[in-house]
């Protein structure tokens, strides 16, 4: 089997046909699976999965009849899965046509590569507009070379949307997921992956997919709940941490804990929640050491935050 593209699925009645369809309507020169996994959704989710697996040959269902989060789906995913490659896909996302083919096509031309990752445009689910694309508008796209490694995932975050990423199988799969991480999953999957491959984590500037935002999805849910951000930013921590046992330097992964802080404080501060804001930036500086000038500007203004809203946002 050349590739295995895997679907978690919670809840998702509204986009799971679309997402689904979308992966097994490829037109593709090589065979492949989709194993969708649904986590005992309440909804129609379930009934959905099961109609598409009698339309395609190619879907394999996984019906739980207990939830057990998502950490233990993707190891659920991850276990079946027979593919050379692996590709994942949230069961909220969109694959535009060529994606599996060109994306295997690059694993197969280009040896020396262990991931590799398309453009993905990120559009509102109710108008269907676009609002930006993932990776060449991510906020420190210019320090992501072309070929990337495990340390620019590490000190620059996920320039990589989630659904975009195709990878060598290995013989680490489970242990790529971190059940220390309770909301956040993609970026901590993707650093272990990136860890074990020892990899290079190759960009096609090609739009290949579509990173949908709604009300209930992950991030909208995180947008509404302090608790939930800052889990979140726990879970990224924590992942970032983790690239030691594969020999990251300290100083990066300092840096990467840095960043992931100010951003964190930056997301407070524009929400006007002025009491994270200014616990975070302190967090974020050791030894007046900054992820960039903002960051410096936010530390300075730390006691001020109108004051930092406004020079921030010029």
């Amino acid at each position: 089997m050349k590739l295995s593209v895997l679907i978690p699925a919670y809840n998702l009645e509204k986009y799971i046909e679309e997402t689904i369809r979308s992966v097994c309507e490829q037109q593709t020169d090589f065979g492949y699976e989709v194993i969708v996994c649904d986590d005992a959704s309440p909804d129609g989710t379930a009934r959905i999965i099961r109609q598409l697996a009698s339309e395609f040959g190619n879907l394999v269902p996984i019906i739980k009849t207990e939830n057990g989060g998502l950490a233990e789906n993707m190891k659920t995913l991850l276990s079946q899965a027979k593919g050379e490659y692996i590709a994942y896909l949230d069961g909220d996302d969109v694959a535009l046509p060529g994606k599996l083919q060109s994306q295997v096509d690059y694993l197969d031309n280009h040896p020396e590569c262990g991931m590799v990752y398309h453009e993905s445009d990120v559009f509102d689910s109710d108008t269907n507009q676009s609002i930006k694309r993932y990776s060449t508008d991510h906020y420190n796209w210019e320090q992501i070379p072309e070929k990337s490694d495990i340390t620019h995932l590490v000190r620059y975050g996920t320039y990589l949307q989630a659904s975009s990423v195709m990878f060598r199988r290995h013989n680490w799969l489970i242990e790529t997921v971190l059940p220390e991480c309770k909301i956040i999953l993609d970026y901590p999957f993707y650093i272990m992956n990136a860890g074990f491959l020892k990899a290079s984590i190759d960009f096609i500037p090609e739009v290949l997919g579509r990173y949908r935002i709604h009300a209930d999805s992950f991030g909208g849910q995180t947008q509404r709940s302090v608790s939930r951000r800052l889990q979140s930013l726990a879970d990224i921590q924590h992942a970032t941490k983790q690239a030691a046992q594969f020999g990251v330097d300290k100083q990066f992964i300092s840096q990467g804990c840095s960043h992931h802080l100010f951003a964190a404080a930056l997301y407070f501060l524009f929400r006007e929640n002025d009491e994270q804001f200014t616990e975070l930036i302190k967090l974020s500086v050791n030894s007046e050491s900054f992820f960039n000038e903002r960051h410096q500007l936010a530390w300075e203004y730390r006691h001020a935050p109108q004051q930092a809203r406004i020079l921030l946002r010029e």
